[in-house]
């Protein structure tokens, strides 16, 4: 219990007393009565664009990114070059944990119109446009500079806990390569997959550095409306909006969370054998 201690104290402070404090605070009016008029507030335009902006970012930056992860971590997996296996893995632990302001950073310096690569391209008589930098592609572009790593983090324990038993046995018993992936390899791998991409859309849900730095606002997310209320940037004294747009997240990520341990549970019968 002792050891324990610090990391309870760690979770109560900064994830059970903030929680209830946003909670609270999404059914309070600023004068601390009871009311439902902030989650009436949050539910319509234009926070309710924002919300499902948000959702649909997501969602394109958990899809995408969990495909191209699984064949690159399978892709590395299966080769025989140690160093190739080392270079990617150090590479995507680092790409992982790039994000928030220098991330955006790097690609306005990379891709906006006064950006190396923009005018080394000019330079050969080569136009590129910068707009869909700053556009809802832009932003899911840059989700994915890290989302595709960190899925090759996650998802290769999984791959390394395939037996190679199991294929074996599938060939002696005349079943091809498809066969194997359509009837063992495929629903063992499945419930990792799933979890990890939702792990991906619960990041992609609520990154804010990065599209704040990025689009300056100019793309209605509820993480940076969420920022917006509380700094009073649009109506002062809307800081309860901003509790309930919160709890809204809060609801997302729980039932991501719920979902995600629930297929864990079920990946580890298998992989744990």
């Amino acid at each position: 219990m002792l050891g324990l201690a610090p990391f309870a104290c760690y979770v109560a402070l900064f994830l059970v007393v903030p929680t209830v404090a946003v909670v609270i605070g999404a059914f309070q009016t600023p004068g601390g009565g009871f009311t439902l008029g902030n989650i009436a507030v949050a539910a319509h335009a234009p926070y309710s664009n924002g919300f499902i902006e948000s959702l649909e970012l997501a969602l394109v930056t958990s899809v995408v990114p969990g495909i191209l992860g699984v064949f690159v971590a399978y892709a590395v997996h299966t080769s025989r070059v140690r160093v190739l296996r080392r270079v990617v893995f150090t590479a995507s632990g680092v790409f992982a944990n790039f994000g928030g302001v220098p991330l955006a950073f790097l690609f306005i310096a990379t891709l906006s119109a006064t950006g190396v690569a923009t005018v080394w391209l000019k330079d050969m008589s080569i136009s590129l446009t910068s707009r869909w930098l700053f556009t809802f592609q832009g932003v899911a572009l840059v989700y994915m500079y890290f989302q595709v790593p960190l899925m090759v983090l996650i998802v290769t324990p999984a791959l390394n806990g395939l037996r190679p038993a199991w294929r074996e046995a599938s060939q002696n018993l005349g079943a091809r390569s498809w066969q194997y992936w359509r009837h063992v390899g495929g629903p063992v791998l499945a419930p990792t997959v799933l979890g990890c991409t939702l792990l991906l859309f619960g990041f992609g849900l609520s990154a804010y550095a990065t599209a704040r730095a990025l689009t300056a606002g100019t793309i209605p997310l509820t993480p940076i409306q969420i920022g917006d209320v509380m700094n009073g940037n649009v109506i002062a004294g809307q800081q309860n909006v901003g509790m309930a747009l919160g709890l809204g997240l809060i609801v997302v990520m729980a039932v991501v969370l719920v979902l995600y341990t629930m297929l864990q549970r079920r990946a580890s019968r298998w992989l744990s054998r």
